[in-house]
């Protein structure tokens, strides 16, 4: 059963419930007032009429004075009662009007209700008198049957009501359950569309109840899910690229190295050429052994619980340039750098990698030489590296890319200088080791700059 069906049922059974006790009560005490007031007045009129026959005896009269004076005031338009009886030691000596029964000998004094055989019912009033000559029973009956039919045709009158009421109320709930429960018919609508893979779905539910903030949940939820699936897929997809490009990268060697071997094999390569296929295979090997480290170091990377003590920045830039300032010469790049001085929590020679794959990376950007400045600051929970060069720079498309393993600009270039494309994943991995981040800014033509930021603390 849906569930505004059975918000329909409830409200339907809850309104019955409150105009069924509701108009029950109403009635019964419109009814119990009516016969309140019946009790009241015929009460009074008997008191009136049990005095004045009492004046009467007292006055010395006798049993056709009291009787003549019961007469008049029945003929006087006295009209309260149906009917009058007057008893004499148990024998009836008066009687007018209709007879609803006789009265038994010993009936009780005071008020009762008595229901006739044809339906009708009456207030029976019963009081004694004793006189000087006799025992009187005087009995009066008031017809009170027309506030028994007042009420009879008051319950039919409601049930019609009722039955209208119930009729419109039943239309006006299920309306109303339609309107509340709308939004879940939107909901689970969204639930299904996104169980059947489209996360993109939302239930845009806009309102300030609980509705409301169950969709602005469910939206979220649907959005990080969303994302979640974005991020898995992005991810999944740079496995494939990853080991494409890691199966590329051995291939190219390994097809060397057979390649080469072969001809040494095959004994018809003069000294010349015998040596100059040693030296690629030496290459070429010595190229995989730098492959296979940077691997395995971008592996132990994610894996790794560094221990971080306090460094400075300044006097470990300035020892690797200074090391380095040498060999770059001989390719016509000048290393530059300006440092601020300071200590703060690094692990050293993650650190000293990064800043040397950064220089790398800018020196492979050259072709005739060039410039590669090195910045340091301190900052409040660690410091900021950069490293500029005046190179080509990088189209803004592949930036995104540059962090991605086996990702090059330029493939053949890199590949010519020896590159596998893993440098700024390793330095990026580094950075998130120390709580920071690898942030890259290229324009072509206008040279690069990185900047990594280490949060690693300060003592």
């Amino acid at each position: 059963m849906r569930f505004r069906l059975k918000i329909c049922i409830y409200m339907i059974w809850l309104l019955s419930l409150a105009f069924a006790v509701g108009g029950s009560l109403l009635i019964s005490e419109s009814f119990d007032n009516t016969m309140r007031l019946e009790r009241e007045t015929a009460e009074a009129s008997f008191r009136n009429m049990l005095s004045t026959l009492r004046i009467v005896e007292e006055a010395d009269g006798g049993e056709n004075d009291v009787l003549n004076i019961l007469s008049s005031m029945r003929n006087a338009e006295n009209t309260e009662f149906e009917s009058v009886k007057l008893y004499a030691g148990g024998k009836l000596i008066y009687s007018d009007g209709s007879e609803p029964e006789r009265d038994p000998d010993g009936a009780k004094q005071g008020i009762s209700v008595l229901k006739t055989d044809d339906g009708k019912r009456y207030y029976r009033l019963c009081g004694n008198m004793e006189t000087e000559w006799d025992s009187l029973r005087v009995v009066a009956y008031r017809d009170v049957s027309g506030a028994y039919e007042l009420r009879n045709a008051q319950y039919a009158s409601y049930a019609e009501v009722f039955a209208a009421a119930l009729l419109v109320g039943g239309v006006l709930s299920y309306l109303l359950a339609y309107m509340l429960t709308r939004p879940l018919k939107t909901l689970t609508a969204a639930t299904k569309k996104i169980s059947e893979g489209d996360l993109k779905c939302r239930s845009g539910i806009k309102s300030r109840d609980e509705f409301g903030q169950l969709s602005e949940s469910f939206d979220a939820m649907a959005q990080r899910l969303e994302e979640s699936m974005n991020e898995m897929q992005d991810s999944v997809r740079r496995r494939e690229e990853f080991m494409g490009s890691f199966a590329h990268e051995m291939k190219t060697p390994m097809t060397s190295i057979i390649g080469y071997a072969d001809f040494i094999r095959s004994g018809s390569l003069d000294e010349e050429e015998q040596m100059n296929a040693a030296n690629y295979i030496f290459s070429e090997g010595k190229r995989l052994e730098s492959l296979s480290a940077k691997l395995l170091d971008i592996i132990v990377m994610n894996n790794r619980k560094i221990e971080l003590r306090s460094v400075s920045p300044a006097q470990l830039i300035s020892h690797l340039v200074e090391y380095l300032k040498p060999i770059y010469s001989q390719e016509g790049i000048v290393l530059q750098y300006k440092c601020e001085e300071g200590e703060c929590l690094l692990e050293p020679d993650l650190v000293k990698s990064l800043v040397s794959n950064l220089i790398d990376n800018s020196r492979k950007s050259f072709t005739d030489g060039g410039n590669i400045y090195l910045r340091s600051r301190m900052l409040p929970d660690g410091c900021e590296i950069r490293v500029l060069d005046n190179g080509p720079g990088i189209p803004p498309e592949a930036i995104d890319h540059l962090t991605e393993a086996f990702y090059r600009v330029d493939k053949s270039r890199s590949r010519m200088q020896g590159g596998a494309g893993l440098g700024l994943a390793l330095c990026s991995d580094i950075a998130k080791l120390h709580n920071g981040s690898l942030r890259i800014e290229s324009r072509v033509g206008n040279g690069t700059e990185v900047t990594a930021e280490l949060h690693g603390g300060r003592i």
